[in-house]
């Protein structure tokens, strides 16, 4: 059988376009972005769904600047389970090519999911993550927390109270690692300012009936209830509380409050309350842009600090991949956050920052006050801008924190 010497040329260059077109497309740098948060309890509004299309703007934002990337992002449903959290993280980044993952918004699950990064020397962002341990004692190179931590929450809002004459305080808690962390540090707050804490009491995350733990905040004889609890629990005990009475005796102190907690209890319930955050909406020029371009995103419904968290951890990373070189940030975890902690950080929900060497981004705080329905002029209009907290004041400081990361 002869072969025509066409025919050969036809089949060699048909073989050289398609090894062209696998070398291409080998040659098109791909980054795996992992969401590790609650999608079926009671913290599904605060990061969940809205979390992951804010990450897949700040990747949509990166592909329009660098076209030659793919950015792929994934989730799954913690259940606000450790054990569960750090299976899938390890799942992930075994077998499924995932680079980066954004943990939140339950502590424990957030330090599981850093052990395992730090295993397998990938990098881990904080966007909801409480306890202070993240960036403290349990600190790793691989890991950084952006949004807020229980230090930031509680200083604002117990010292602001104490000096206002709040001086005797009671906590409920959610018996985990955010609900004692922030417990903890609200608690030393109080004292440092002056007040006292006359007793605390834990519930368990998901609690439907507080009257017992409200009936024993009544009888302590505190004037101020600090409430270490958020999502639908915090939205429950606030709204007992009315029904108990216990607001006409005693002030309510929410330490976590989202913008998703507010429109679900009411501005009649909320009214009043203050809390810290490290983002609002309608905070100035940047934040209102960030808004109205992820608003198609959402439904309509306006980001929080946890969503504008998944933005801007997103954009940092990616950001710094470009700066190191894909395959050299893919490659090592541990060398993505140093990078990550040596450039400046500026994005529309935050502004400029930078990361300390502990891994906690120093970004603002703002101390909110929930508007009266009366005060406010639409659905999202609900909060009132207080006081603000400098970046460094806003962070534990650096001398305290006890991460082994930082030079002694």
């Amino acid at each position: 059988m002869s072969i025509s010497r066409r025919k050969v040329l036809q089949g060699s260059a048909g073989l050289a376009a398609v090894i062209a077109t696998r070398s291409a497309f080998a040659a098109t740098p791909t980054i795996k972005i992992g969401v590790l948060a609650d999608f079926s309890g009671i913290y599904n509004d605060l990061l969940g769904r809205p979390g992951v299309e804010c990450a897949r703007q700040a990747a949509d934002d990166f592909r329009v600047r660098n076209p030659g990337v793919n950015v792929e992002v994934v989730y799954a449903d913690h259940q606000n389970k450790a054990d569960v959290g750090a299976a899938i993280a390890r799942r992930w980044l075994q077998s499924e090519g995932v680079d980066m993952l954004i943990a939140g918004p339950n502590s424990s699950v957030g330090l599981a999911a850093s052990y395992v990064t730090k295993d397998y020397n990938k990098v881990c962002m904080g966007a909801a993550v409480t306890t202070s341990d993240f960036t403290g004692k349990q600190c790793t190179p691989n890991s950084i927390n952006w949004t807020y931590d229980a230090y930031m929450l509680s200083k604002a809002v117990t010292v602001e109270t104490v000096k206002a004459g709040g001086k005797k305080w009671y906590f409920i808690s959610t018996d985990n690692a955010f609900g004692i962390s922030l417990t903890e540090d609200a608690s030393a707050f109080v004292k440092q300012t002056g007040g006292r804490v006359l007793g605390s009491v834990k519930c368990p995350l998901g609690t439907t009936d507080f009257s017992s733990f409200l009936l024993a905040a009544q009888a302590s004889g505190a004037d101020v209830l600090g409430l270490s609890v958020g999502g639908s629990d915090l939205t429950n005990c606030q709204k007992q509380a009315i029904e108990f009475g216990l607001t006409r005796t005693i002030k309510m102190a929410a330490l976590v409050v989202q913008l998703t907690d507010v429109l679900a209890a009411g501005l009649s319930v909320m009214e009043g309350t203050l809390f810290t955050s490290s983002f609002y909406w309608d905070m100035d020029d940047r934040t209102r842009a960030f808004t109205k371009r992820i608003l198609p995103r959402l439904g309509g419904v306006h980001p929080g600090m946890v969503q504008a968290g998944c933005y801007a951890v997103t954009a940092h990373y990616l950001k710094t991949c470009a700066a190191m070189g894909y395959e050299e940030a893919k490659k090592s975890g541990a060398a993505a956050v140093a990078k990550m902690k040596e450039m400046p950080t500026d994005d529309e929900a935050f502004g400029p920052a930078s990361i300390r060497a502990d891994g906690r981004a120093l970004i603002p705080a703002y101390m909110l006050r929930v508007k009266a329905p009366a005060e406010s002029k639409g659905k999202w209009d609900v909060c009132q801008v207080m006081s603000t907290l400098s970046p460094s004041e806003a962070a534990r400081p650096l001398n305290e924190v006890g991460c082994p990361l930082v030079p002694t």
